[in-house]
């Protein structure tokens, strides 16, 4: 997924004034002057990672004038389509692409725009998020042609001085409400800022980076963890790199979709952070096929292990939440297998980059490769457990 961010003079992230109206993407209230509170001190520690308001609390960005900030976002597939909702939820003014129309339209009918093409999204917009599937798609969409660089014409978006984000905090249960003020240092800039939040290897990611600073802007990326379910409850985890300023200003945006973020230094370090995450999790569910196969094929009930592993220490809720439907052999896709054995496929490549041993990874991945080859890649990746089943009937 990717964040496109064009500076304007000082804008700021407003409430909406009442909540229910928030649903409306082209409603951005702004508070009168005299409830605008006075900036706190830039010791804030703005570093931590933190949601500053509930689930049912929104915040409407609007520039100094009172016009909202509009929004582009690229790419509606299985995560894109409700990252997209929530920003809609939230106040913003969204316009949308994806490459078939067709995904679009739920979200046109909940007051999106759409426009033909990147280039015309981020031309349109003053930011533009991208969802994109894997590392050939993030270059084509960023860097290709009527690709997001090529909204980024000189001039569009300059910045001088810095801004605030007023953050919006809610106690949704009680129905009120406090709000803090948080410096965002933005220095001389000119130009647009692109945040790449797709998952890709940090070859690819310093490829894009190198497009996008040629163009004058600045960049940070920052992939997600998480899959369907957190991405429709705002419960993301970004792991960004790069341009610090850069991911000190767009907080407010990524705090809207996620629960936590991390800042992790260099661009490549936060795509290599999601590569492990992802690497760790693809051998894990492997594991837990071997155990749900074992299990049943020595007369034990695989319900029951589900319940005993949720018990002890190594517990983990992708097994109390996939397990149940594994015993079925149901895959509802939350994350696509494909996406998995990609992953896994370019952690083994940064690991033997840095010539660091893994082997248990490496059996996994042969895994997943085989449950492809049934057929399974849009099924959710616990269908991994399907290859385990072919080779146990042969």
């Amino acid at each position: 997924m990717s964040l496109l961010l064009k500076a304007s003079n000082s804008h700021l992230f407003l409430p909406s004034s009442i909540a229910s109206m928030a649903t409306c993407s082209s409603f951005c209230a702004q508070l009168p002057i005299s409830f605008r509170p006075i900036p706190i001190s830039s010791s804030f520690p703005t570093n931590q990672p933190f949601k500053p308001f509930s689930a049912k609390a929104s915040i409407s960005p609007a520039n100094d004038d009172g016009s909202p900030i509009t929004v582009g976002f690229l790419g509606l597939g299985i995560m894109g389509s409700p990252m997209a909702l929530n920003l809609i939820k939230s106040g913003c003014d969204v316009t949308v692409w994806n490459r078939t129309k067709s995904k679009c339209d739920p979200l046109i009918s909940m007051g999106a725009k759409y426009k033909p093409s990147p280039e015309e999204v981020t031309a349109a917009c003053d930011v533009t998020f991208a969802m994109l599937a894997d590392p050939e798609s993030a270059m084509e969409v960023a860097c290709g042609k009527h690709g997001a660089v090529s909204g980024m014409g000189p001039g569009k978006g300059k910045l001088k001085d810095p801004t605030y984000a007023l953050v919006l905090a809610g106690l949704a249960d009680k129905f009120t409400w406090y709000s803090t003020a948080i410096p965002i240092p933005r220095g001389e800039v000119e130009g647009i800022w692109y945040v790449d939040v797709s998952t890709v290897d940090g070859g690819t990611s310093k490829l894009i980076s190198g497009h996008i600073k040629a163009s004058g802007a600045s960049f940070l990326e920052a992939p997600v963890s998480g899959s369907k379910k957190p991405a429709e409850d705002g419960q993301l985890i970004f792991l960004t790199a790069g341009d610090k300023s850069l991911y000190e200003t767009v907080t407010p945006f990524l705090d809207i979709m996620g629960k936590s973020r991390f800042y992790l230094g260099e661009v490549g370090n936060g795509a290599a952070m999601k590569l492990i995450v992802n690497m760790i999790m693809g051998s894990m569910m492997a594991t837990f096929s071997e155990g749900l196969l074992l299990s049943e094929k020595v007369g034990l009930d695989p319900n029951v292990l589900v319940e005993v592993v949720s018990k002890g220490a190594i517990s983990a809720p992708m097994y109390a939440l996939k397990g149940p439907s594994m015993v079925k052999s149901l895959y509802p896709t939350a994350f696509p297998l494909k996406h998995q054995q990609k992953d896994m496929r370019l952690a083994l490549g940064l690991a033997e980059s840095v010539s660091q041993p893994t082997p248990i990874s490496a059996a996994a991945n042969e895994l997943y490769k085989v449950a492809k080859s049934h057929g399974l890649s849009d099924s959710d990746f616990s269908a991994v457990i399907e290859a385990l089943k072919g080779k146990v009937q042969s």
